[in-house]
């Protein structure tokens, strides 16, 4: 517990990436009209829930106005209404709403992370940024594997991300890697890694991934976790 702790500090101190750097604080200074009378966390947004977790959800990066206002992944914005409301509906979360750091939120066995720790603009990190991230999931995976059982990557982004650093944390991945897909399974020296389109208003709101597509892969995952 203490080292998970130990590596969200840091996380949130880190200042490797000098476009995310300027681009994040340069939001926390500014605002949204509408979060004109908050403090902005402006910093890189470290990974939530226990340590002990048997699922990890990974994304993609904070949103400007919505992890890296309030400080915890996917809260504030649109795309962390629909994830909580997924997780309380399978019965991994205290309550259906995500709005900020102390409203009594907790997941069960359930940690939500991404690979880039950043808010990015235009919500696109880049392959180099990606990169330099990853020291950060591999470490968060390696300290979580006596626990974690399964995993599911939330877009192609969060596949991409999560396979290369699942291997470098000591997992088997085949070659060639596998592709991702909506409700793609892979077994990995037990673990179950999962894909899902990802939470973004664009999939959301379009209809790719619907309410009931999200819980029935969160579904699944819990079940492979053990959790259910």
């Amino acid at each position: 517990m203490d080292a998970l702790a130990d590596l969200d500090r840091r996380i949130a101190g880190c200042r490797a990436c000098p476009r995310l750097v300027d681009w994040r604080e340069e939001v926390a200074r500014t605002k949204r009209a509408a979060f004109a009378d908050q403090t902005y966390w402006g910093r890189p947004v470290p990974g939530f829930g226990p340590p002990d977790a048997r699922l990890l959800i990974v994304g993609l990066a904070p949103a400007a106005h919505g992890g890296n206002r309030t400080g915890r992944m996917f809260t504030g914005d649109r795309s962390g209404d629909v994830l909580y409301q997924a997780l309380y509906d399978v019965g991994l979360a205290s309550q259906p709403t995500s709005v900020a750091v102390g409203d009594g939120l907790e997941l069960y066995g359930v940690r939500v992370t991404a690979p880039v720790h950043c808010a990015p603009p235009a919500n696109k990190p880049t392959p180099g940024e990606r990169e330099t991230c990853r020291p950060w999931l591999v470490q968060e995976l390696r300290l979580l594997r006596p626990t974690l059982r399964a995993v599911v990557a939330l877009g192609a982004f969060g596949w991409q991300a999560t396979l290369p650093a699942l291997a470098e944390a000591g997992w088997g991945v085949p070659r060639p890697r596998p592709a991702f897909g909506h409700g793609a399974r892979v077994a990995l020296d037990g673990l179950e890694l999962l894909g899902c389109f990802h939470v973004s208003q664009r999939n959301t709101f379009t209809g790719r991934l619907t309410p009931a597509m999200l819980t029935e892969v969160l579904g699944a995952a819990a079940e492979a976790a053990g959790l259910k």
